[in-house]
């Protein structure tokens, strides 16, 4: 089984055909959320790096349930400025959100460490370590 496999529609969904249909016929086969992440096998750990650019560290969430990782950024901006009458000259707005779900059933989850550095998250997974067969006599009764 290969770890950091990330989750998410690949195939065809006969009940879902339509719902990127927008996205494919404009040319765009990425969704607008799309994280890029490069992960790496360090032999006795995984190395995943995920650009996010424009996030602060406290806009990152890291999760885990079961033996599912997700990562997920969110950051909002709002610049308003307005004349001294309190009429606006210039209104923007910004939104930006990021989820990614990776399988890391072979991870040592108590040891997982992350760091967040000019838009890069890094995150070690060390491998659990491989459990030996299990040998023992039976006796016979």
């Amino acid at each position: 089984m290969y770890g950091l496999t990330p989750f998410g529609g690949t195939g065809f969904d006969l009940w879902n055909a339509f719902n990127d249909f927008d996205k494919n016929f404009f040319g765009g086969n990425m969704p607008l959320n799309n994280c890029r992440t490069d992960i790496r096998d360090d032999g006795d750990k995984y190395v995943m790096e995920s650009e996010l650019p424009g996030f602060e560290k406290e806009d990152i969430k890291l999760d885990i349930n079961g033996s599912q990782l997700t990562i997920a950024a969110e950051h909002s901006t709002n610049n308003d400025e307005k004349d001294d009458k309190g009429n606006y000259i210039r209104r923007e707005r910004t939104f930006g959100s990021y989820k990614r779900s990776f399988d890391i059933g072979d991870i040592n989850t108590d040891a997982i460490s992350a760091e967040y550095k000019n838009g890069i998250l890094t995150i070690e997974l060390p491998k659990k370590a491989p459990e030996a067969p299990v040998a023992k006599r039976l006796e016979i009764k």
